[in-house]
Protein backbone atom coordinates (compact mmCIF):
# COMPACT_ATOMS: atom_id res chain seq x y z
CA UNK A 1 0.00 0.00 0.00
CA UNK A 2 1.56 3.23 -1.14
CA UNK A 3 1.92 6.15 1.63
CA UNK A 4 -0.64 8.46 0.00
CA UNK A 5 -3.25 5.68 -0.43
CA UNK A 6 -3.20 4.63 3.68
CA UNK A 7 -6.37 5.93 5.37
CA UNK A 8 -5.60 8.80 8.07
CA UNK A 9 -8.46 8.85 9.75
CA UNK A 10 -10.79 5.70 11.61
CA UNK A 11 -13.29 6.45 9.17
CA UNK A 12 -11.14 5.89 6.42
CA UNK A 13 -9.40 3.24 7.60
CA UNK A 14 -13.17 1.54 7.95
CA UNK A 15 -14.03 2.11 4.91
CA UNK A 16 -10.63 0.85 3.01
CA UNK A 17 -11.53 -2.85 4.34
CA UNK A 18 -8.54 -3.25 7.02
CA UNK A 19 -9.25 -5.78 9.14
CA UNK A 20 -7.93 -6.27 12.63
CA UNK A 21 -6.14 -9.52 13.40
CA UNK A 22 -4.03 -10.50 16.43
CA UNK A 23 -0.45 -11.02 15.95
CA UNK A 24 -0.05 -14.71 15.86
CA UNK A 25 -3.18 -15.32 13.76
CA UNK A 26 -1.19 -12.62 10.80
CA UNK A 27 1.51 -14.35 10.81
CA UNK A 28 -0.32 -17.78 10.44
CA UNK A 29 -1.82 -16.08 7.07
CA UNK A 30 1.26 -14.24 5.85
CA UNK A 31 3.25 -17.85 6.64
CA UNK A 32 0.57 -20.14 4.69
CA UNK A 33 0.87 -17.91 1.76
CA UNK A 34 4.76 -18.52 1.49
CA UNK A 35 4.76 -21.93 2.04
CA UNK A 36 1.76 -22.40 -0.42
CA UNK A 37 4.14 -20.30 -2.49
CA UNK A 38 7.20 -22.53 -2.15
CA UNK A 39 9.31 -19.79 -0.79
CA UNK A 40 11.28 -19.65 2.49
CA UNK A 41 10.45 -18.56 5.42
CA UNK A 42 13.65 -16.75 6.22
CA UNK A 43 16.19 -15.89 3.51
CA UNK A 44 20.16 -16.72 5.19
CA UNK A 45 19.30 -19.58 7.20
CA UNK A 46 21.37 -22.97 6.29
CA UNK A 47 21.12 -26.44 7.22
CA UNK A 48 17.86 -26.38 9.07
CA UNK A 49 15.74 -27.28 6.26
CA UNK A 50 14.89 -30.63 7.24
CA UNK A 51 15.41 -30.15 11.13
CA UNK A 52 14.20 -26.88 12.54
CA UNK A 53 12.61 -25.03 10.01
CA UNK A 54 9.39 -27.75 9.79
CA UNK A 55 9.25 -27.62 13.65
CA UNK A 56 9.04 -23.57 13.39
CA UNK A 57 6.46 -23.91 10.55
CA UNK A 58 4.31 -25.76 12.79
CA UNK A 59 4.55 -23.56 15.70
CA UNK A 60 3.49 -20.64 13.90
CA UNK A 61 0.48 -22.21 12.20
CA UNK A 62 -0.11 -23.35 15.66
CA UNK A 63 0.20 -19.99 17.02
CA UNK A 64 2.59 -20.80 19.81
CA UNK A 65 4.58 -19.20 21.63
CA UNK A 66 7.97 -19.94 20.74
CA UNK A 67 11.85 -20.82 22.68
CA UNK A 68 14.59 -21.77 20.82
CA UNK A 69 17.46 -24.44 22.51
CA UNK A 70 21.20 -23.76 21.49
CA UNK A 71 24.12 -23.04 21.96
CA UNK A 72 26.04 -20.00 20.51
CA UNK A 73 26.65 -19.67 17.10
CA UNK A 74 23.23 -21.38 16.26
CA UNK A 75 21.51 -18.75 14.73
CA UNK A 76 19.04 -18.65 16.93
CA UNK A 77 18.80 -14.75 16.96
CA UNK A 78 19.21 -14.54 13.32
CA UNK A 79 15.34 -16.68 12.94
CA UNK A 80 13.89 -14.92 15.76
CA UNK A 81 14.82 -11.18 14.47
CA UNK A 82 13.79 -12.79 10.72
CA UNK A 83 10.32 -13.41 12.20
CA UNK A 84 9.48 -9.53 11.60
CA UNK A 85 9.33 -10.78 8.29
CA UNK A 86 6.46 -12.66 8.58
CA UNK A 87 4.35 -9.44 9.71
CA UNK A 88 2.04 -7.18 7.54
CA UNK A 89 4.43 -4.41 5.78
CA UNK A 90 2.52 -1.39 7.40
CA UNK A 91 -0.28 -1.66 10.76
CA UNK A 92 -2.47 1.36 11.34
CA UNK A 93 -2.47 2.18 15.21
CA UNK A 94 -4.13 5.58 16.89
CA UNK A 95 -2.03 8.22 16.60
CA UNK A 96 0.36 9.11 18.77
CA UNK A 97 -0.37 5.75 20.96
CA UNK A 98 2.81 4.75 22.57
CA UNK A 99 2.00 0.99 22.45
CA UNK A 100 1.09 0.87 19.00
CA UNK A 101 -3.05 0.75 20.04
CA UNK A 102 -5.53 -1.13 17.82
CA UNK A 103 -7.95 1.63 16.38
CA UNK A 104 -10.74 -0.54 16.25
CA UNK A 105 -10.02 -1.63 20.13
CA UNK A 106 -7.81 0.66 22.00
CA UNK A 107 -5.99 0.07 24.97
CA UNK A 108 -4.04 3.17 26.20
CA UNK A 109 -6.23 5.40 28.27
CA UNK A 110 -4.37 7.73 25.74
CA UNK A 111 -5.96 6.24 22.78
CA UNK A 112 -9.21 5.21 24.47
CA UNK A 113 -9.88 8.85 25.33
CA UNK A 114 -8.90 10.19 21.17
CA UNK A 115 -11.11 7.78 20.51
CA UNK A 116 -13.71 9.14 22.26
CA UNK A 117 -13.36 12.53 21.51
CA UNK A 118 -12.88 12.41 17.89
CA UNK A 119 -14.68 9.76 16.92
CA UNK A 120 -14.50 8.56 13.12
CA UNK A 121 -11.95 11.60 12.70
CA UNK A 122 -9.45 10.15 15.08
CA UNK A 123 -6.14 9.86 13.41
CA UNK A 124 -4.41 7.30 12.10
CA UNK A 125 -0.81 6.70 11.58
CA UNK A 126 0.82 3.64 10.35
CA UNK A 127 4.08 1.32 11.84
CA UNK A 128 6.19 -0.45 9.30
CA UNK A 129 6.70 -3.92 10.86
CA UNK A 130 10.61 -3.98 11.31
CA UNK A 131 9.51 -1.71 14.01
CA UNK A 132 7.06 -3.98 15.69
CA UNK A 133 9.78 -6.24 17.54
CA UNK A 134 11.33 -5.31 20.15
CA UNK A 135 14.37 -7.44 22.20
CA UNK A 136 15.83 -7.81 25.19
CA UNK A 137 19.11 -9.67 26.57
CA UNK A 138 18.80 -10.86 29.85
CA UNK A 139 20.78 -9.62 32.80
CA UNK A 140 20.77 -10.04 36.12
CA UNK A 141 20.21 -5.99 36.24
CA UNK A 142 16.73 -5.95 34.38
CA UNK A 143 13.85 -4.20 35.90
CA UNK A 144 10.34 -4.19 35.93
CA UNK A 145 11.01 -0.41 34.48
CA UNK A 146 12.70 -2.00 31.78
CA UNK A 147 10.09 -4.44 30.99
CA UNK A 148 6.74 -3.29 31.32
CA UNK A 149 6.86 0.37 32.79
CA UNK A 150 7.60 2.79 35.41
CA UNK A 151 5.86 6.27 36.93
CA UNK A 152 7.76 9.29 34.91
CA UNK A 153 8.53 11.64 37.46
CA UNK A 154 8.33 14.39 34.80
CA UNK A 155 4.59 13.60 34.48
CA UNK A 156 4.13 13.48 38.08
CA UNK A 157 6.19 17.21 38.36
CA UNK A 158 3.30 18.18 35.20
CA UNK A 159 0.82 17.82 37.93
CA UNK A 160 -0.76 14.16 37.14
CA UNK A 161 -1.86 12.20 40.00
CA UNK A 162 0.22 9.06 40.50
CA UNK A 163 -2.79 7.17 40.15
CA UNK A 164 -3.49 8.33 36.55
CA UNK A 165 -2.37 6.25 33.64
CA UNK A 166 -1.05 8.82 31.81
CA UNK A 167 1.81 9.08 34.34
CA UNK A 168 3.22 5.73 33.18
CA UNK A 169 6.33 5.05 31.14
CA UNK A 170 5.72 2.34 29.38
CA UNK A 171 8.69 -0.99 29.02
CA UNK A 172 9.73 -2.79 26.06
CA UNK A 173 6.53 -5.04 26.08
CA UNK A 174 3.80 -3.02 26.03
CA UNK A 175 5.61 -0.84 23.57
CA UNK A 176 5.91 -4.46 21.56
CA UNK A 177 1.99 -4.48 21.54
CA UNK A 178 0.71 -6.28 18.25
CA UNK A 179 4.56 -7.55 17.64
CA UNK A 180 6.94 -9.71 18.74
CA UNK A 181 9.12 -9.56 21.92
CA UNK A 182 12.08 -11.73 22.45
CA UNK A 183 14.41 -12.45 25.42
CA UNK A 184 17.47 -13.78 24.46
CA UNK A 185 19.16 -16.10 27.51
CA UNK A 186 15.65 -16.51 29.08
CA UNK A 187 17.20 -18.13 32.49
CA UNK A 188 19.23 -15.08 32.92
CA UNK A 189 16.33 -13.45 34.43
CA UNK A 190 15.25 -13.05 37.99
CA UNK A 191 12.73 -15.11 38.88
CA UNK A 192 10.83 -12.05 40.35
CA UNK A 193 11.21 -10.15 36.81
CA UNK A 194 10.12 -14.04 35.38
CA UNK A 195 6.74 -13.30 37.76
CA UNK A 196 6.50 -9.51 36.44
CA UNK A 197 6.00 -10.63 32.28
CA UNK A 198 4.45 -13.67 32.94
CA UNK A 199 1.82 -11.51 34.97
CA UNK A 200 1.31 -8.89 31.95
CA UNK A 201 1.31 -11.90 28.97
CA UNK A 202 -1.66 -13.99 31.13
CA UNK A 203 -2.93 -12.20 33.36
CA UNK A 204 -2.86 -9.13 31.24
CA UNK A 205 -2.34 -6.94 34.20
CA UNK A 206 0.63 -5.34 36.18
CA UNK A 207 1.13 -3.07 39.07
CA UNK A 208 3.78 -0.25 38.74
CA UNK A 209 4.19 1.31 42.26
CA UNK A 210 1.20 0.21 43.81
CA UNK A 211 -0.84 1.20 40.79
CA UNK A 212 -2.60 -1.75 39.11
CA UNK A 213 -3.13 -1.18 35.28
CA UNK A 214 -4.40 -3.55 32.64
CA UNK A 215 -3.55 -4.43 29.78
CA UNK A 216 -4.43 -6.76 27.11
CA UNK A 217 -1.39 -7.26 25.28
CA UNK A 218 -1.31 -8.82 21.83
CA UNK A 219 2.34 -9.84 21.81
CA UNK A 220 3.86 -13.20 20.38
CA UNK A 221 6.86 -14.26 22.78
CA UNK A 222 10.08 -15.79 21.11
CA UNK A 223 13.08 -16.88 23.57
CA UNK A 224 16.26 -18.54 23.39
CA UNK A 225 18.08 -20.40 26.06
CA UNK A 226 21.27 -22.49 26.32
CA UNK A 227 19.45 -26.29 26.46
CA UNK A 228 21.76 -27.09 29.46
CA UNK A 229 20.48 -23.66 31.82
CA UNK A 230 16.84 -24.13 30.57
CA UNK A 231 16.32 -27.96 31.92
CA UNK A 232 18.28 -26.78 35.47
CA UNK A 233 15.49 -26.86 37.89
CA UNK A 234 15.32 -23.18 39.46
CA UNK A 235 16.39 -21.15 36.84
CA UNK A 236 13.05 -20.59 35.02
CA UNK A 237 9.82 -20.54 36.92
CA UNK A 238 7.05 -23.78 35.74
CA UNK A 239 4.73 -21.03 34.45
CA UNK A 240 6.51 -19.17 32.21
CA UNK A 241 8.08 -22.21 30.91
CA UNK A 242 4.43 -23.30 30.66
CA UNK A 243 3.78 -20.79 28.33
CA UNK A 244 6.23 -21.80 25.25
CA UNK A 245 3.89 -24.05 23.14
CA UNK A 246 7.37 -24.81 21.37
CA UNK A 247 10.50 -25.78 22.30
CA UNK A 248 12.83 -26.11 19.28
CA UNK A 249 16.33 -27.17 19.53
CA UNK A 250 18.64 -25.79 17.27
CA UNK A 251 22.08 -27.74 16.10
CA UNK A 252 25.60 -26.96 14.25
CA UNK A 253 25.81 -27.92 10.97
CA UNK A 254 25.07 -31.56 10.09
CA UNK A 255 28.19 -31.77 7.88
CA UNK A 256 31.19 -30.16 6.02
CA UNK A 257 29.16 -29.31 2.88
CA UNK A 258 26.59 -27.02 4.82
CA UNK A 259 29.66 -25.78 6.92
CA UNK A 260 31.54 -24.48 3.73
CA UNK A 261 28.11 -23.12 2.34
CA UNK A 262 27.65 -20.70 5.85
CA UNK A 263 31.52 -19.94 5.97
CA UNK A 264 31.07 -18.42 2.12
CA UNK A 265 27.89 -16.71 3.41
CA UNK A 266 29.23 -15.24 6.25
CA UNK A 267 32.77 -14.60 5.46
CA UNK A 268 33.87 -10.81 4.81
CA UNK A 269 34.86 -10.81 1.26
CA UNK A 270 39.03 -11.39 1.31
CA UNK A 271 39.93 -8.98 -1.85
CA UNK A 272 40.36 -5.34 -0.93
CA UNK A 273 40.78 -2.98 -3.44
CA UNK A 274 43.62 -3.92 -5.85
CA UNK A 275 44.60 -6.54 -3.85
CA UNK A 276 43.04 -9.87 -4.70
CA UNK A 277 42.72 -12.60 -2.32
CA UNK A 278 42.42 -15.92 -3.33
CA UNK A 279 41.41 -19.05 -1.35
CA UNK A 280 41.53 -22.75 -2.58
CA UNK A 281 38.23 -24.67 -2.07
CA UNK A 282 40.42 -27.54 -0.46
CA UNK A 283 40.90 -24.39 2.62
CA UNK A 284 37.46 -24.33 2.92
CA UNK A 285 36.71 -27.91 3.29
CA UNK A 286 39.73 -28.01 5.76
CA UNK A 287 38.67 -25.34 7.76
CA UNK A 288 34.57 -27.02 7.89
CA UNK A 289 36.09 -30.41 8.73
CA UNK A 290 38.29 -29.02 11.22
CA UNK A 291 35.21 -27.35 13.53
CA UNK A 292 33.26 -30.83 12.64
CA UNK A 293 35.80 -32.44 14.32
CA UNK A 294 36.20 -30.11 17.43
CA UNK A 295 32.36 -30.68 18.05
CA UNK A 296 32.94 -34.62 18.66
CA UNK A 297 36.31 -34.22 20.65
CA UNK A 298 36.25 -35.59 24.22
CA UNK A 299 39.28 -33.05 24.56
CA UNK A 300 36.89 -29.60 23.59
CA UNK A 301 34.61 -28.84 26.26
CA UNK A 302 31.33 -29.17 24.39
CA UNK A 303 29.52 -27.11 27.29
CA UNK A 304 30.50 -23.90 25.69
CA UNK A 305 29.90 -25.43 21.89
CA UNK A 306 32.28 -24.79 18.74
CA UNK A 307 30.11 -22.22 17.00
CA UNK A 308 30.17 -21.84 13.18
CA UNK A 309 31.99 -18.33 14.01
CA UNK A 310 35.09 -20.68 14.44
CA UNK A 311 34.84 -21.88 11.06
CA UNK A 312 34.13 -18.33 9.95
CA UNK A 313 36.99 -16.65 11.58
CA UNK A 314 39.41 -19.45 10.35
CA UNK A 315 38.45 -18.76 6.72
CA UNK A 316 39.36 -15.21 6.98
CA UNK A 317 43.12 -16.32 8.85
CA UNK A 318 43.60 -18.81 5.87
CA UNK A 319 43.49 -15.80 3.33
CA UNK A 320 47.05 -14.84 5.01
CA UNK A 321 49.42 -15.88 2.72
CA UNK A 322 46.92 -16.10 -0.13
CA UNK A 323 47.35 -12.57 -1.52
CA UNK A 324 47.86 -11.92 -4.44
CA UNK A 325 48.67 -8.36 -6.34
CA UNK A 326 48.78 -7.13 -9.96
CA UNK A 327 52.99 -6.14 -8.94
CA UNK A 328 53.82 -9.64 -7.61
CA UNK A 329 52.10 -11.47 -10.52
CA UNK A 330 53.84 -9.37 -12.97
CA UNK A 331 57.20 -10.73 -11.77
Amino acid sequence: MAADSRPTTLRELRASGWVSRPVKEEMRLNAVARISAGQPLFEGVLGYEDTVMPLLENAILAGHDVIFLGERGQAKTRMIRSLTGLLDEWMPIVAGSEINDDPYEPISKHARDLVADKGDDTPIAWVHRDDRFGEKLATPDTSIADLIGEVDPIKVAEGRYLSDELTLHYGLVPRTNRGIFAINELPDLSERIQVGLLNVLEERDVQIRGYKIRLPLDVLLVASANPEDYTNRGRIITPLKDRFGSQIRTHYPLDADTEVEIVRQEARPPSVGDITVAVPHYMERVVATFSQLARSSSQVNQRSGVSVRLSVSNELRSDVGQRTSPRATSR
